[in-house]
């Protein structure tokens, strides 16, 4: 939007107090729909070591959506599988990802080297038009009324400026001011372990002496986590001993102490070394008004199978698209309390999925730790079996979804390769996003007349895919043959032909045929409108 649609200089549809990585992603996303925006930071360099180290599929397909994938993947490599291991020094399980063909498109789960890639989202979000960027600026006051938001900003001269908002996001950090601000309280999901957290670079020489494989040292004497990083990076989270000084074991002569069965100082250079207590928090409210918040302002949880950044993008990702229909008013007020309600119980679920491995990994009595074992064990038979981490993160189950429950609803959308004139792509390349209606090719020939110009004008485009060397002339937007059969299946898998995926490719609800799909547009329409926050009344035919 260009500035002569808002004469006032000051005032913005959306203000985005925090700039890391939830912050960065939130303004990019922004940018793309248009809608001008500024995003503020108390920081002007990005912090120089590494905190967060993973990211999964779902968010690298948003990135490459972005166009900012190519700059990160430089600092990306895959997460290698991580190895369990028992009281004994056993192996009891192995988690991984799923094989080949991924179901995004890309290796489902990569570990990352974090300034770097946070330079880059905040790169990118800069150079898009509309965006403002202020950093070196805090947030001093907040007045928030039903009509617009007055922040009062500091820089770090000391000179101050007020700004209003339509909307504000918050992504401020779990210490986040505007939560306090708000009243909003932390629900504690009641985890609570001291864990001291130890990155290293570690020299070419030295690398064969450590775990060729990511490993969780279920050990009761002291449990500890070792991931490998991008080149040499290696990290240890090692869980902290009642009595011990949190600030004493991260000082460098400790540190070595600790890791010195595997490496020396003369193996490797300490790049970082900070001492955390693991929690499992979420916030009892995650919009007041105006104001939303999001990332570590709204959850926090413990890092075992490294979801921490990956929460906070699905909170801006989910929430942008849908104040964009806000902003240019096609969607009423309501659609934006589908946010919280979404985003609570999906980071509730996965977060007391990731407890519940913390609590296995963290045993300290010997007994109970030796009983774990043997019933993890069991559980594959006697061998260790192999759980992906896939499995662990839940899809979504309330919020903006279909009236009907489905196997799909609430679940991301595949993303295939497809073959096209030129050559492979993935699809989100070839067809866009937004919000979708991906048919099989042959249902489309069926449809009753009309029902894809009902689509379009619901907002959806129409993707029809097709199976290599079928015919692909079709009625839709888009028709690509995909390459391995990988949404063929997926439609195999839940009986369905059809689905609607949102913007943040999560499926709103499938349909198996033409009646189906005609009751599917129209709950995608009636819940797209929002007018109330009542939930809608059904449409008569959609349980016919």
């Amino acid at each position: 939007m260009s500035k002569a649609i808002y004469p006032d200089p000051e005032h913005y549809p959306v203000v985005v107090v925090g700039f890391g990585p939830s912050g960065a992603v939130a303004t990019s996303l922004l940018g793309h729909h248009s809608i001008r925006c500024l995003a503020i930071d108390r920081q002007r360099e990005v912090y120089d070591k590494p905190r967060a180290i993973a990211i999964d599929h779902e968010i690298l397909r948003i990135l490459d959506n972005l166009g900012v994938a190519e700059a990160v993947l430089p600092h990306v490599a895959p997460f290698h599988a991580s190895e369990h291991f028992g009281a004994d020094g056993q192996l009891i399980r192995r988690i991984d990802t799923v094989p080949e063909p991924y179901p995004q498109g890309y290796v489902p789960t990569m570990v990352f080297t974090q300034p770097p890639v946070e330079a880059a989202l905040r790169a990118h979000a800069q150079s898009l038009p509309g965006v403002e960027v202020s950093l070196g600026t805090e947030l001093v006051d907040l007045d928030a009324t039903p009509d617009r938001v007055s922040l009062t900003l500091r820089s770090d001269d000391g000179t101050c400026r007020t700004v209003t908002a339509d909307y504000v996001i918050a992504c401020d950090g779990a210490s986040s001011g505007i939560r306090e601000r708000l009243g909003i309280r932390l629900t504690d999901l009641v985890f609570d372990e001291p864990w001291l957290v130890v990155d290293m670079l570690v020299d070419d020489a030295a690398l064969s002496k450590l775990p060729q494989n990511s490993a969780q040292f279920c050990d009761p004497q002291r449990p500890t986590s070792f991931i490998i990083g991008p080149g040499n990076h290696r990290r240890w989270e090692i869980m902290l001993l009642p009595g011990e000084n949190p600030r004493v074991a991260q000082t460098p002569g400790r540190v070595w102490e600790l890791v010195a069965r595997w490496l020396t100082p003369e193996d490797a250079t300490l790049w970082r070394a900070a001492s955390y207590r693991f929690h499992a928090l979420v916030a009892e409210r995650w919009r007041v008004g105006r104001v939303f918040i999001a990332g570590d302002a709204a959850h926090q949880q413990p890092p075992f199978i490294g979801q921490g950044m990956c929460q906070g993008v699905r909170d801006v990702a989910n929430l942008v698209w849908k104040l964009a229909r806000v902003i240019e008013g096609s969607s009423g007020e309501a659609l934006l309390d589908s946010y919280e309600a979404e985003r609570s119980a999906h980071v509730r679920e996965l977060t007391t999925r990731i407890k519940a491995i913390g609590q296995v990994i963290c045993e300290r009595d010997p007994v109970a730790a030796r009983q774990r074992d043997a019933r993890i064990l069991a559980e594959g038979g006697g061998k260790p079996r192999t759980l992906t981490r896939q499995e662990i993160v839940p899809p979504l189950t309330v919020g903006f979804l279909a009236d009907e429950p489905d196997p799909a609803r609430g679940r991301l959308f595949p993303q295939p390769w497809v073959e096209t004139d030129q050559a492979r792509a993935r699809l989100d390349a070839v067809a866009g996003t937004g919000s979708r209606l991906v048919i099989d090719a042959a249902l489309t020939g069926t449809l009753p007349k009309g029902l894809l110009t009902a689509a379009r004008a619901a907002g959806l485009t129409v993707i029809a895919l097709a199976s290599s060397g079928a015919a692909t002339i079709t009625p839709a937007d888009v028709t690509v043959v995909e390459c391995d059969g990988v949404v063929r299946d997926w439609f195999a898998a839940c009986g369905r032909a059809a689905a609607i995926v949102r913007p943040d490719h999560y499926v709103f609800g499938t349909a198996a045929d033409g009646p189906a799909l005609a009751a599917l547009i129209d709950d995608f329409i009636l819940g797209l409108a929002a007018r109330a926050p009542a939930a809608p009344a059904p449409i008569e035919h959609a349980l016919s």
